[in-house]
């Protein structure tokens, strides 16, 4: 599961980075520690530009009564998107990117949670994902997502057996763009990350999600006694 991770880059260096169009997320600030129905900036294709829109984590499916199921849908296997009833509709036209900069997870040692940030130390991850429009019967309008995940690289499996899908820069039009690639093309980048990512300790400051500064992601010395290889 991909259940927190950060987004510390600015709007200058992701419109840079990603040749964005147009961007819809203002106020932009540093996250470092975003959690379920946290709103964040995603990538679509829309009307053959990029386009950076508001959402909120944890997707809304538009058939839902309420927002609350948006808990449970933090994460796609992407073993089986094509078969959950909550994702075939969105698999063809409503694929998008998360952006982040790292992400967290936790292995249990000597009985307790120890938490690791994991990043690529320079570059910005493009995280997988698939977003829907859900509409209140007040006519409120929340745009959501999930994030794709597949089976753990090697060097990460001892921490945890699942991490999001992570594209490398050239592969983002190719998920994105539904009009050039369907998704028997598209699905073809839903596989474990091949490039190094590299992790360290961070303090259990991080599991409560009303933390959210830069002490979140910093290496902590002397952690719990582990041996992961």
């Amino acid at each position: 599961m991909c259940g927190r991770n950060t987004l510390t880059s600015n709007i200058k260096s992701i419109t840079k980075d990603f040749s964005i169009d147009t961007w819809e997320f203002d106020n932009l600030k540093a996250q470092y520690n975003i959690s379920p129905s946290s709103f964040t900036p995603v990538l679509i294709h829309k009307n053959e530009k990029r386009v950076v829109k508001k959402m909120r984590w944890g997707l809304i499916p538009q058939w839902a009564s309420e927002t609350s199921i948006g808990s449970q849908m933090i994460n796609a296997r992407s073993e089986t998107i094509s078969e959950k009833p909550s994702f075939q509709n969105l698999i063809q036209q409503n694929r998008c990117v998360i952006f982040s900069n790292g992400y967290f997870e936790w292995k249990t040692i000597n009985g307790k949670k120890q938490p690791y940030y994991i990043t690529n130390k320079r570059k910005l991850f493009s995280f997988a994902g698939l977003w829907s429009r859900w509409k209140s019967i007040n006519e409120d309008v929340i745009y959501s997502y999930t994030i794709i995940t597949t089976k753990s690289q090697k060097n990460l499996s001892k921490i945890y057996h699942r991490m999001p899908v992570i594209l490398n820069n050239n592969d983002v039009d190719k998920w994105i763009n539904h009009t050039k690639y369907n998704f028997n093309v598209a699905r073809t980048l839903l596989k474990p990350y091949l490039h190094n990512l590299y992790y360290h300790n961070v303090s259990p400051f991080v599991n409560s999600t009303k933390n959210d500064t830069i002490r979140c992601i910093e290496k902590i010395k002397n952690p719990y006694t582990i041996n992961l290889f």
